[in-house]
This record gives structure tokens, C-alpha cells and sequence, in this order.
């Protein structure tokens, strides 16, 4: 296990704790959370600025807007044999392959030819208009913001504050609180990358490594927008986003004591011995204010910054657009057409029945697709009941594993959790998800 040892947080004052790097702190920070958090009503319709920004560029320049996600969804797909990536395992044949799919798919329903299956204004059509190009252009909108919040020290000031809880909650070491934090900020898949190279550093064991990408490596504000714009729901953002986040850790606690993860090993990487986790002492916020000040006073200018972190958010686009224009086509054609899903449903119907979910099929069934795709759950109930819609949205979010993304991602880690364990603990967040946020939902539509 981890020790630790108390370090001296000192007596005078470290010097970058300036007049200009407190403003810097607090003024671009201060406008990241305003451009997440701050609900604006405009034309009777209540959002947030980046969702605002967004609906402005689709509804004024969406001809352009289309052509650019094409063009990354075609790009996306050949990159993988450009960059000869394609069959360095066989999960990237499987994942190239689907991007191939997802890329011919595009072109047929930009152009609007082929099959009516896959031209249905609810299947295709939706899936590339609303989502595809909506993403193509949130993702890097976001990313600006994303950039203030992550780089001018306020991920790390509320990593420090929350540090003191995370052994007793998830135990898990206290810098697992800055993993959590930049996924939710950043991309699950960024958090997921910082995992991985915390544990190669003897940071993290298996077990605790193996928590925190299964646990906290939630999607991003970037897609929850998406989810609740899509569900009706952007005129109560602040308490989706806050029940999104309670229910996802509070889920995360209770896996943590369960099987398979309680049972995985408590050592390092190679067997090698573990890092030292250092403490703060004195006063927390203090210290929290002092680390923020310090990320701030080394964070690059504004504008090189915003430069890094749009072709990150590039590189998203063209890694996402194809897998959800071909695994979330896929899902929705075997939803809408076959009765594959409602089968597969029937997994978790008894549940929905049991918590009175309004429309307890539809909801398991919803609940079922997000294995596969976090937005598939979304798309199946945007017509169903209030509850329902903010039961499966909070769901979607909350599974955090599913296949057309972080299940990739985490078994081309280092961490060695098993394909079969994946798939366990997604069945246990998607279950513990429906119990927890069910009477949730009725406290608040009720």
C-alpha cells in the first residue's frame, strides 16, 4: 500500500503568490466556470454559453458545418492505415474496420443515397446531423474553455480540497481526486492516459489503478452538454451536471467493494515498490489557493495554450466522429429494426419494473445499449417521460465503460484488468445507476 509523509507547507508565502498570478488564476478560471456553469436565458430557452456558441455556428453556418464533419469522419477513418496503426492489435482492426463503416455510412448519408434504413431521419439522418456535426463542433469549442479549467490551477486547487476523502470513500490514493477532476474537464480518455502513467510510476496498484479508470473516468462536461441538449434538459444543467457527478463517484464507491475489483492485487507494476504520497499540512484551502497560483504562474501564454489544447480536441474528432458514425449507426439499426436489444433488455426490466420507471421496458432496453455507446440510451427515450429521460441520461454518463470508446482505450493500457472484468463492472455501475437515481428523479419531477 501507499505511505505517506507530512511536508511543511511553510511559513511565508512561495513566490508566485503575486498580484498578477492571482488574477490570472482567478480571472481565467473565473471564466471557464462561467462558460460551463452560468445559465443564460435567451429567446425563452435556458443553456449554458458553450451550448449557446454552439447552436449559434449550426443554426447560422451548418452547410459548413457539415462538410467539416465529413471531412474529419473520412480522415479519421484513414488515418489508421496512413499512420499503419490499423493492425497494431486486434482491437485496432476491429475499431478500423468500424471506422471504415462509419466513414462510407457518412458519405451515403451526406449525400442522401442508400438504404432508407440508414437514410431514416431518426437513425442515420439524426445521428450525423445532430450528433456528428454538433460534436465536430462542440468538442473544440469546448476544448478552449476546457483549457482555462485545466491549466490556470483550478483542477488542482479542487483536487487538493478533495484529496483528504478520497482513501476513505474510494480508497484510493488523494491524487486519484486530479484523474477524476480532468476527466469530467477534460476527456475520459485524458483521464484514462494520466492513470496509466501514474501507475507505470509506482503511484497507483492494480486494484486502485483499476478503480479510478473504471470509476473516475467519466465522460467529459463536453458530451454531458450533448446529452442533456439532446434529453430536454439543458434548463436544469447545474442539477444534471451535480446528480451526474454525485451518483458517478458515489456508484465508483461502491464498486470499489465489490467484486472483481476488490479482488484484483494490491501491488505495483512489476511487483516493484510503490511511490510516496506526499501531504499537505496546514490550511487546506489555503494550500489548495497556493497550488492554483502555482499551476497558473507556469501554465503557458493564453493563446499557445488554446493552441494545444484545439488540436488535442482535433485529434478527439477524428478518433470519435467515425466510431459513433459506425458503432452508434450499428446500434441504432438493430434497435430500430430488430428485436435485439429489446431482448437484451429484458436484463434489467425486472429492475425498472421493480423502481416504477416510467416505461420500464424502453428504459432497460435504453440501459443495454449504453455497453456500446453512451449516446444509444440517449437516443432511444428523447420521447419518453421526464423521469425516464433523466434516469437513462444520468445512465449513460454514469456506466462509463462502454465499447466505442474507454474499453479501448483501457485495455491498451498498462493497467491489466481482464475484457471480462470490463464488461462485469459495467453491469454493476448500470445497475447501481438505475437504483440510485431512479428516487432522485422522482424527488424531482414528482
Amino acid at each position: 500500500m501507499n505511505t505517506s509523509k507530512p511536508i511543511s507547507a511553510g511559513s511565508g508565502k512561495p513566490s508566485y503568490v503575486s498580484t498578477a498570478n492571482i488574477l490570472k488564476f482567478l480571472i481565467i478560471s473565473g471564466i471557464g466556470i462561467f462558460m460551463f456553469f452560468a445559465q443564460i436565458t435567451i429567446n425563452g430557452k435556458t443553456s449554458i454559453p458553450v451550448e449557446i456558441i454552439v447552436s449559434f455556428i449550426q443554426k447560422n453556418f451548418m452547410f459548413v458545418a457539415r462538410i467539416y464533419a465529413l471531412v474529419f469522419i473520412l480522415l479519421g477513418a484513414a488515418l489508421p492505415f496512413i499512420r499503419k496503426t490499423w493492425k497494431s492489435s486486434r482491437t485496432e482492426i476491429v475499431f478500423s474496420l468500424l471506422k471504415i463503416v462509419g466513414a462510407v455510412a457518412s458519405i451515403l448519408i451526406y449525400f442522401n443515397v442508400g438504404p432508407k434504413e440508414i437514410l431514416d431521419p431518426n437513425v442515420g439522418q439524426y445521428l450525423f446531423e445532430s450528433l456528428g456535426v454538433g460534436l465536430g463542433v462542440l468538442i473544440p469549442i469546448c476544448a478552449i474553455f476546457i483549457s482555462f479549467l485545466i491549466s490556470y490551477g483550478f483542477v488542482d486547487a479542487i483536487g487538493m480540497i478533495v484529496r483528504p476523502v478520497t482513501r476513505a470513500i474510494w480508497t484510493t490514493p488523494g491524487i486519484s481526486a486530479v484523474d477524476a477532476i480532468s476527466s469530467f474537464v477534460g476527456s475520459s480518455a485524458m483521464g484514462i492516459m494520466i492513470t496509466n502513467g501514474l501507475f507505470k510510476e509506482r503511484k497507483y496498484t492494480i486494484r486502485e489503478a483499476s478503480i479510478i479508470v473504471t470509476g473516475f473516468s467519466a465522460v467529459a462536461i463536453t458530451f454531458m452538454v450533448v446529452v442533456a441538449e439532446t434529453l430536454g434538459l439543458m434548463e436544469m444543467w447545474n442539477i444534471f451536471f451535480l446528480v451526474a457527478l454525485i451518483v458517478t463517484f458515489a456508484i465508483t464507491a461502491i464498486t470499489a467493494r465489490l467484486k472483481p475489483l476488490k479482488s484484483l492485487p494490491d501491488t505495483y507494476i512489476h511487483n516493484g515498490e510503490g511511490s510516496v504520497e506526499e501531504i499537505q499540512e496546514g490550511n487546506l484551502l489555503l494550500n489548495a489557493f497556493y497550488q492554483g497560483l502555482k499551476v497558473s504562474s507556469e501554465a503557458k501564454p493564453i493563446l499557445n495554450n488554446i493552441l494545444d489544447y484545439l488540436k488535442d480536441a482535433m485529434e478527439l474528432v477524428l478518433v470519435y466522429l467515425p466510431n459513433l458514425m459506425s458503432i452508434g449507426l450499428i446500434g441504432l439499426l438493430l434497435a430500430e429494426y430488430t428485436p435485439v436489444f429489446d431482448v437484451l433488455g429484458y436484463l434489467f426490466y425486472p429492475l425498472t419494473w421493480v423502481l416504477q420507471i416510467p416505461e420500464p421496458l424502453l428504459a432497460a432496453k435504453a440501459t443495454i445499449l449504453g455497453l456500446a455507446e453512451m449516446y444509444l440510451p440517449v437516443l432511444v427515450v428523447t420521447e419518453a417521460p421526464m423521469i425516464t429521460r433523466f434516469v437513462v441520461g444520468i445512465g449513460s454518463i454514469t456506466g462509463i465503460l462502454m465499447f466505442s470508446c474507454t474499453i479501448p482505450v483501457i485495455t491498451a493500457t498498462e493497467v491489466p484488468i481482464p475484457l471480462k472484468d470490463l464488461v462485469i463492472i459495467w453491469f454493476e455501475r448500470a445497475a447501481l445507476s438505475l437504483i440510485i437515481t431512479t428516487p432522485i428523479a422522482y424527488l424531482l419531477f414528482r
